[in-house]
């Protein structure tokens, strides 16, 4: 079901026409906007801000195997990951974050992954504005 109005094959006759077809547009257009309104208001709290260290936590051997990665929505809240990867196997650990916070002690790992997230949310903000106002963002 479409909330446009059906497209009529010819012009409208008289200004009274004319003006149904005004009338039909503002009540679709205010239909959108509630709905965009409402896809704004669950949308922040989807993940909308990654960031991710890659790291070696044993620097005598092995490469950069080892992540912290950080999943946060729009008020900062969410968890950040990390895997440490050593020769005899693979350890995963997750702590919740809020507010960009934990109730946890975070390694410097996962604070810098938190901090990659909050600064890729920022520069994505200020390449939008400029592009907005006529600038030229880097994307």
């Amino acid at each position: 079901m479409s909330i446009f109005p059906k497209k009529e094959k010819k012009e409208p006759k008289d200004l009274k026409e004319l003006l149904k077809q005004f009338r039909e547009l503002k009540i679709n257009f205010e239909k959108i906007s509630k709905e965009f309104e409402l896809f704004k208001k669950d949308h922040r709290f989807s993940i909308q801000k990654t960031g991710i260290i890659r790291f070696n936590p044993f620097s005598e051997v092995g490469g950069d195997q080892s992540f912290s990665i950080a999943l946060l929505d729009g008020n900062d809240d969410g968890a950040v990951i990390t895997s440490l990867y050593t020769r005899e196997g693979n350890r995963v650990s997750g702590k919740p974050i809020k507010q960009g916070r934990s109730q946890y002690t975070l390694s410097q790992e996962e604070i810098k992954a938190i901090e990659a997230a909050q600064k890729y949310d920022k520069e994505s903000k200020s390449n939008n504005q400029t592009a907005d106002s006529g600038g030229s963002g880097s994307y």
